[in-house]
């Protein structure tokens, strides 16, 4: 394969083994007839939708689930073939389009589908699932006279096929599980309204996939773990198998120099010198997710933490050096470097949020290199295709 260039010292690195690792500890604990939803939407959580995809597929997931269906179909013209379910709401008029390229769409208002089936040429069944909402308070229906109207309308209109339904926990990644027990028990009666169930039910997302079995009917959605990450700290401890973060952030110094007492660094001013310091240029900034935010937070040299000084800039960002060092010296942003670690949680706490945000939140201009068995496999640039 022949490794698609980029031309900047800053990347995202990709392990899929880790990925393939999750998928496979995930199927070691369920029953053999569940089935893994592999969850790829907002560009497989950073990672890379297309790589992580066909590695989750690879390592025994059956199907797998993004947003929107401009997701799904950039997964079809990327060569994927499996089944995928677009868990977000989809315009009646693109009804077509999803019929056409076999995606599966999420449906939840009488209204759509009647809109839909005048679009609809019936050539191809549109596949879909029914989502009902138990407390998360988005999209889906609430009530059994909802559900019943919706599969009459669908066993009668043959545009469509019924093929599952689904719901979504709020808090499945709390100790505290009554609320989880009270959208269960919901889901459950909810699900006694069908007439005829459906063949694929899942409500369980990562937390409930890995914590609560009676929750995973004959489907389960596996996401934010599946790249290594706990779904929230609390329940870090309760996980059946340990996650081994997939993403690193690395850069390259590509400026030294020596300032002195009272000189400044970056925009606002707002780091003074104390003495004969030595400042690192990196090549990354706000415009790349590495946002203002940051300032102050530490990275890895030479397997020692060195923090941020100075305002993060739109494509640029100054470190205070130990010492003096080469220019094209590796600097680890999140990852490992020596004995020291810089995990997603902790710039995730830096930034005082989750860390589904934080590798969700790197810019498509930082190239992604995958590594498998060692070794690089791919290379995507965002900005050259």
């Amino acid at each position: 394969m022949e490794l698609q260039p980029f031309y900047r010292d800053t990347w995202v690195e990709v392990n899929l083994d880790h990925i393939a690792y999750h998928v496979q500890s995930l199927k070691q604990i369920l029953p053999e007839d569940v089935k893994i939803f592999a969850v790829v939407k907002a560009n497989g959580y950073g990672h890379g939708d297309v790589q992580v995809a066909r590695t989750a597929i690879h390592a025994g997931a059956n199907f797998l689930a993004v947003a929107t269906l401009d997701e799904a179909v950039a997964l079809r013209h990327k060569g994927i073939t499996v089944p995928v379910l677009v868990l977000g709401a989809t315009r009646p008029q693109d009804a077509p389009l999803a019929a056409k390229l076999n995606l599966t769409l999420t449906v939840f208002q009488l209204e759509w589908l009647v809109q839909a089936n005048e679009m609809l040429n019936n050539e191809k069944r549109l596949r879909v699932h029914l989502k009902i909402d138990t407390g998360m308070g988005r999209i889906g229906v609430k009530t059994a006279q909802e559900i019943n109207e919706i599969e009459a309308y669908i066993n009668g209109h043959q545009a469509f096929y019924l093929e599952g339904t689904f719901t979504h926990f709020a808090q499945a990644d709390s100790l505290d599980k009554s609320y989880y027990d009270q959208q269960l028990s919901d889901f459950k009666r909810l699900l006694e309204s069908f007439r005829q169930l459906p063949e694929i039910i899942h409500c369980s997302n990562s937390a409930a996939s890995l914590r609560f079995p009676e929750g995973h009917f004959n489907a389960v959605r596996f996401g934010i773990s599946m790249y290594g990450l706990s779904p929230s700290l609390e329940i870090e401890q309760e996980l059946p198998f340990p996650l081994k973060e997939a993403l690193s952030l690395k850069t390259r110094l590509t400026h030294v120099k020596l300032i002195h007492k009272g000189e400044k660094v970056g925009y606002g001013s707002t780091y003074e010198a104390s003495g004969d310091e030595w400042i690192g240029t990196l090549p990354i900034g706000y415009a790349d997710g590495w946002i203002r935010k940051l300032q102050g937070q530490e990275v890895l040299v030479e397997g020692h933490r060195t923090p941020i000084v100075g305002r993060v800039c739109m494509d640029q960002t100054t470190i205070k050096l130990p010492t003096s060092l080469p220019v094209g010296t590796e600097v680890t942003l999140i990852g490992s470097q020596g004995s020291e670690l810089i995990s997603v949680n902790e710039i995730a706490q830096k930034l005082e949020t989750i860390n589904y945000e934080v590798t969700c939140m790197v810019s498509n201009r930082v190239p992604r290199v995958y590594i498998q068995g060692g070794k690089i496999v791919e290379v995507s640039n965002g900005l050259i295709s």
